[in-house]
């Protein structure tokens, strides 16, 4: 029994020393919202004042190189982690406005295609690895599925946003109330009722997009607009040093879940 106890924390150690994920805490979940709302306005600020064809295929390429250095890496690196992440947020918000301004399609289309997408990559995902949770992201064919994910939820989040603002002309303010509603149903399933925890994760993971980027569009469009006319190039640049601080603070710990922790101890 000892042995196989043995075992069994060595490879704990080893899948936690591989991940490539960070732990899932308070502040995660903050530097989340605070990349989601900075892709936003940094995406408006790019597109608006730079050339598209500069500033689209520009992203493109620090997207890229971010995620080939997370890949190259082997365990949990923050500062790469959280590059690709607002990577994802800038390019992702850019697409989706190309999608919605160059090709013309409604953002209610949009969110239900990407939905769609979205089931599609989840049930690939869980039928080649038979589980869904962050807390096993040690494998290569397992980041592959993670950040596919990522990338679908950012799009999925930022359609839905639109749409809410936009075509159901709910205005920036009242879309982030909206889904700051929606974000608290999965925490206080997960902490109140027992919701599964891989459900609540990507649930939750889902709605910070939009919440972060309505409240930031909130504070940096103009009054016309229904925002309050900060500017969207000064909120990037506040929203940029608090996630660089939080990235800073938050150190190397990567993902763990609540059995291991067990195990371990």
């Amino acid at each position: 029994m000892h042995i196989n106890k043995s075992l069994s924390v060595n490879m704990n150690q080893t899948k936690e020393i591989f991940a490539k994920v960070p732990e899932i805490t308070f502040y995660f979940w903050i530097t989340k919202l605070l990349t989601t709302g900075m892709g936003e306005v940094a995406s408006d600020y790019l597109f608006e004042n730079l050339n598209p064809f500069i500033s689209v295929p520009l992203s493109l390429l620090i997207f890229i190189t971010a995620m080939i250095l997370q890949f190259k890496v082997r365990r949990y690196i923050p500062k790469i982690y959280w590059l690709v992440v607002v990577m994802v947020s800038i390019f992702g918000t850019m697409a989706a406005d190309v999608v919605r301004v160059g090709l013309g399609i409604p953002y209610i289309v949009s969110t239900i295609f990407l939905m769609v997408a979205l089931a599609v990559v989840l049930i690939t995902w869980y039928s080649k690895e038979k589980t869904l949770s962050v807390h096993s992201i040690f494998t290569r064919r397992r980041e592959i599925f993670y950040w596919l994910t990522v990338l679908v939820t950012f799009a999925l989040g930022t359609a839905a946003g639109d749409m809410t603002a936009t075509s159901m002309h709910l205005g920036y303010f009242s879309s982030g109330v909206l889904f700051t509603v929606l974000l608290a149903i999965p925490a206080l399933g997960y902490k109140l009722f027992g919701l599964n925890e891989t459900f609540a994760f990507w649930f939750a993971y889902i709605m910070t997009r939009p919440v972060g980027a309505s409240f930031s569009d909130w504070l940096g469009a103009a009054h016309s607009y229904g925002g309050l006319g900060l500017g969207k190039g000064w909120v990037t640049l506040v929203l940029t040093i608090f996630i660089i601080l939080l990235v800073i603070f938050q150190g190397g710990s990567p993902a763990k879940s609540m059995e291991d922790e067990d195990n371990v101890a």
